[in-house]
């Protein structure tokens, strides 16, 4: 299977092919990986992969005495991931390719990305500005029934999206159109549904769309009867903001 070496971003989150990332950059480490991918001629794809940090945030290992104010901060592309990038990160992330790249004055970046497909981390190099990573595609199955199961989730997804919406008396807009391909309903729904980090990463690796789908109509209709026997959710907002920072 053909390998690639990419530019790695890292993120508490996790995307999935065909969903849009925002990126608001400001470390130098990833400044420096959007300065590079903007010398990528404007008729070829600027590519990068997305992985999951493991711990669900990005923190250097703490030591006796920490919080230190006169310590100097860890720098660097590896900075808070220990001496072995590779451990820090979930081995199944997706390749992203950024349609927009635009630098403000102050040299900081807006990103506009979408993720295209799965792939596996097979190293990682810390021996440049930024992190890059060697990594291989992981292809997809549909796998047994998934147009039948796309089906049955989609189902489950709306009454799941009319109970969020009054459970945080909100409207529900219903004019949107779903897609109907099974691939792309795991996805779309995978991403959709308000689940914790390990379990979207779960989503992202399984083995079949098939398989995706199975767990995502076992986790619609769990979550869908917890809302129902809610008075009303909390009142944190319970979806991202616009963009993730770094």
């Amino acid at each position: 299977m053909t390998t690639a070496r990419l530019p790695l971003f890292p993120l508490n989150s996790v995307l999935f092919p065909g969903l849009v990332l925002p990126l608001n950059i400001f470390e130098e480490r990833y400044r420096a990986m959007m300065r590079e991918l903007l010398k990528t001629p404007e008729d070829e794809p600027r590519r990068f992969a997305v992985v999951t940090i493991r711990d669900g945030h990005e923190v250097a290992p703490s030591a006796p005495g920490i919080p230190d104010p006169t310590a100097v901060p860890e720098l660097g592309p590896a900075a808070g991931f220990g001496t072995d990038p590779l451990r820090s990160f979930h081995k199944v992330g997706c390749v992203a390719d950024a349609a927009t790249i635009r630098e403000r004055a102050d040299g900081t970046f807006e990103v506009l990305a979408t993720g295209t497909t799965r792939a596996r981390l097979l190293s990682v190099d810390a021996s440049g500005p930024f992190l890059t990573v060697e990594l291989e595609p992981v292809l997809e199955a549909p796998g047994e029934e998934a147009g039948a199961l796309a089906e049955g989730v989609l189902r489950a997804f709306r009454q799941y999206q009319k109970r969020l919406a009054g459970a945080r008396e909100r409207s529900l807009a219903t004019g949107a159109e779903l897609p109907d391909e099974p691939g792309v309903v795991s996805y779309l729904v995978a991403a959709a549904m308000m689940l914790d980090t390990p379990t979207k990463q779960r989503l992202l690796q399984a083995p079949d769309t098939a398989s995706r789908l199975r767990d995502e109509l076992k986790l619609l209709r769990a979550e869908t009867a917890i809302i129902r026997n809610l008075p009303s959710l909390p009142a944190a907002e319970l979806t991202r903001g616009p963009t993730h920072l770094n």
